[in-house]
């Protein structure tokens, strides 16, 4: 599929219509979906009503945006005004939003075209798309494995093709895995960067809406429309947007790279390791100065994650009780039956999981043990960072420790799933921003990811050594050209 200034140009030049770039969008869909299930819905005539506005607009000489015309795919946990939002779960099954969040008006404002709401695991609960209560969804490269997740519907339509951009959440590493498991380009934003309102919280200090791509320019774009402050967001931060287009660069003379030592080693995949390094040296060799970084609490990641973001999923689910909105089991005597069987009847394994466990953290006799260490956890883990960004610009490390696993291999062992996000929690902990690139393939033709982390509010950086690496290969140039069953 083309990139999006590629197709801008084709409206432009009138060469084509918006509606035939949605169409064919939308044939691919259905092409596809049989296999891939990337989308819980589809929204075709909605999106060929707005392309027909965009080709209106272009009849009448008025100019548009990057992004007009442009198909997007959107997670199923993003509130959109009409148009039903799940979060892949059964408790949300009906639920119809009565307005739009602030991301998605954003790109309506900007003429984006959302052909569809794409799967995820249940609430965004997830590190394969499995957890879902609708479908799974497969990975392009090989239909056998799974996307990654939680955002997996919105990796896979976008690596197979079904359209060029997607949104996605990213809580422990959402966005960046499934990115790094079906070879394309995803990113999570500093946390605030992007308002969060109208996105169905999982854990709220954790929570960041950000981009998928097939490029990097076509995720410094789409980063563009989404970022900005927000007064309906508390945690949104009032600063300066700049065009994150202008720090696409093909030199790294100078700039100082930082490659953490903690990310290598057990569990890490061989051939994971053997792509990033190489990747690494081809940072050195667009002239990067490479030095490893210690950042010795960046292992307790995952075990302070797993407290902090079930506590808070616990606190946030408490709201679907069959009475306020969402599902109501109604054979019931009371309304303690009620709510029992509401809940467990709407949510799934998962989802049970994390609320079970984020409820015992946060129990008397069990709040200073649990949760308040894992903050203090969380604290060291900010410091470590900080102090690395004093001698580096950005950070490297392996996306994911493995390529796409098989579909099932890990559903029954949770803490094996768990362990798949090891390198991307930590960045959510600390609030950075991080961005997963193609940097290879396994024996196996699976696609491998790149991690580079920023400091805060230093996204420019990221687009610096991501664009110069990019430009230097051509690992994101290649697409799942066949769809194994």
């Amino acid at each position: 599929m083309a990139s999006i200034r590629e197709l801008h140009q084709q409206l432009i030049r009138k060469e084509r219509s918006a509606v035939e770039i949605v169409q064919e969008s939308l044939n691919q869909i259905q092409a596809l979906e049989p296999k891939l299930h990337s989308f819980l819905q589809v929204t075709g005539d909605r999106a060929l009503e707005h392309a027909k506005q965009i080709d209106a607009k272009i009849a009448a000489g008025e100019e548009i945006g990057l992004l007009a015309g442009i198909p997007i795919g959107i997670k199923d946990n993003l509130c959109t005004q009409g148009v039903p939002t799940t979060c892949a779960s059964k408790i949300l099954q009906n639920f119809v939003p009565p307005y739009e969040s602030t991301v998605t008006q954003k790109l309506i404002d900007a003429g984006a075209v959302m052909v569809g709401k794409t799967n995820l695991d249940e609430f965004a609960m997830g590190g394969s798309s499995e957890t879902s209560a609708f479908a799974k969804t497969a990975n392009p490269w090989d239909t056998s494995r799974v996307p990654g997740g939680s955002s997996g519907g919105s990796a896979a339509a976008v690596a197979g093709g079904e359209c060029p951009i997607a949104l996605g959440s990213d809580t422990g590493g959402s966005i960046r895995q499934p990115a790094s498991f079906c070879g394309i380009v995803g990113m999570k934003p500093t946390y605030g960067l992007v308002s969060r309102y109208g996105l169905v919280a999982f854990a709220s200090s954790l929570d960041q809406i950000g981009p998928f791509a097939r490029s990097v320019e076509d995720t410094a774009i789409l980063l563009n429309a989404i970022a900005g402050y927000d007064p309906k967001d508390s945690t949104s931060l009032k600063v300066e947007i700049p065009d994150y287009t202008q720090f696409l660069t093909s030199d790294l003379k100078g700039k100082r790279v930082g490659i953490i030592k903690e990310t290598f080693g057990e569990g890490l995949d061989p051939e994971v390791e053997k792509a990033v390094r190489s990747a690494i040296d081809q940072l050195k060799a667009l002239g990067a100065e490479v030095k490893e970084i210690s950042c010795p609490r960046f292992r307790y990641g995952i075990a302070a994650y797993y407290i902090i973001a079930p506590s808070e999923a616990s606190a946030n689910l408490a709201r679907y009780d069959g009475v306020k909105y969402g599902a109501r089991i109604e054979e019931a005597e009371n309304l303690m039956e009620m709510y029992t069987k509401t809940r467990s009847q709407g949510f799934g394994a998962e989802v049970k999981r994390r609320i079970m466990i984020g409820t015992y953290a946060l129990s008397a006799g069990y709040y200073d043990a649990y949760y308040l260490k894992a903050q203090k956890v969380r604290t060291l883990i900010k410091q470590d960072f900080e102090a690395a960004f004093e001698q580096v610009d950005v950070l490297v490390s392996p996306t994911a420790p493995t390529t796409a696993f098989k579909l099932g291999d890990k559903s029954q062992d949770p803490l094996s799933m768990y362990l798949i996000d090891l390198m991307t929690i930590p960045v959510n902990l600390a609030g950075l921003p991080g961005m997963s690139v193609p940097c290879g393939f396994d024996s196996q033709g699976l696609p491998i990811g790149l991690q580079i982390i920023g400091n805060v509010l230093r996204e420019d950086q990221i687009f610096q050594v991501a664009s110069a690496y990019e430009r230097s290969t051509d690992w994101h140039t290649r697409s799942p050209n066949r769809l194994t069953a």
